[in-house]
């Protein structure tokens, strides 16, 4: 059987190196590549042939490890993408996952637990935490109603109307920067990468 290919995105060097010495210790493991941002990544995907790639969802730079995991996809549909963070709320994990990472994995979680949800990504298996099973399951029956505030909802009917963030200050009364910090939450909350995902996430849902 071939070894699993592996390649690591995160923006600590030792964290990378760690990883990297953890994986090159199994007989069945191999790691082909490394990575420290979202660009360097995306401009050396191809090139690793990787079975799995293992990515940190904060990074630096324009992209982060959502944005990366969403790219990736289109660019290699078939490598499986784990997601490794220590930060591991609700938005991030549902954002991850429909960005088509296959699962998400915490860092205070053992290793064994990595090792084992990317033996079972080479499978097409996703393996979670029991604990942030449940968590994703209930996130993912939440309506935007019942996690966004009345006026995120608001400004996100308007947004999907096709209105500018100076257009919505002016139509709520409210500064342009207020405006701003309402539209992030709104990704935040939602899981989403961008405002046009916003957009459209509203006309499906009937928002709009």
């Amino acid at each position: 059987m071939n070894p699993i290919r592996i390649a690591l995105i995160d923006d600590h060097r030792i964290v990378r190196r760690g990883l990297s010495a953890y994986f090159a210790a199994q007989p069945d493991i191999i790691v082909v590549g490394e990575a420290s941002s979202g660009e360097e990544a995306l401009q050396l995907a191809e090139s690793w042939q990787a079975d799995v790639i293992v990515i940190d969802v904060l990074m630096p730079g324009g992209i982060d490890g959502i944005e990366t995991t969403r790219r990736l996809k289109r660019l290699l549909p078939r490598t499986q993408i784990i997601i490794l963070s220590g930060y591991a709320d609700d938005a991030r994990v549902i954002g991850a996952l429909r960005a088509g990472a296959i699962t998400y994995v915490e860092k205070d979680s053992q290793p064994e637990q990595l090792l084992e949800a990317v033996r079972g990504a080479v499978q097409g298996k996703a393996i979670f935490e029991p604990t942030l099973m449940q968590r994703i399951l209930q996130a993912q029956t939440m309506k935007s109603s019942d996690v966004l505030t009345e006026r995120e909802s608001e400004v996100l009917r308007l947004l999907a109307e096709g209105l500018t963030n100076a257009e919505i200050a002016v139509r709520l009364s409210v500064s342009e920067e207020t405006v701003k910090t309402h539209v992030a939450g709104i990704l935040r909350k939602l899981g989403l990468a961008h405002r046009t995902q916003a957009a459209i996430y509203a006309l499906r849902n009937g928002l709009v």
